[in-house]
């Protein structure tokens, strides 16, 4: 017995948080005609324009870039770590003092 499929329902995340703003009529004015430039809508072009600078700044602020000597210098010290100093050796004997784990 063969029984009926319904077709697959792909549902769209719903969006159920706002963010509000006020500002001036005058850069309203200027967001409006760039989003109509753009092609979206007012909402469709803030909430991309505000998520395209988001990623731009976690990823100036949370990505490390390195030069190639740097990278070098880098993997050398984790390869081949430095002796801990004295001030390291303390300040690890005050954290088991410290800090239960």
């Amino acid at each position: 017995m063969q029984t009926a499929r319904s077709p697959k329902v792909v549902s769209k995340p719903v969006a159920d948080d706002r963010i509000t703003a006020r500002i001036p009529r005058a850069n309203r004015l200027i967001i409006e005609r760039a989003a109509a430039v753009y092609g979206a809508s007012l909402n469709q072009f803030i909430v991309q324009t505000a998520l395209d600078r988001a990623g731009e700044i976690l990823e100036r602020e949370e990505v490390l870039r390195l030069s190639a000597r740097d990278t070098q210098t880098f993997l050398e010290a984790l390869e081949n770590p430095p002796e801990p100093s004295a001030q390291l050796i303390e300040a690890m004997k005050s954290h088991r003092r410290l800090v239960k784990c």
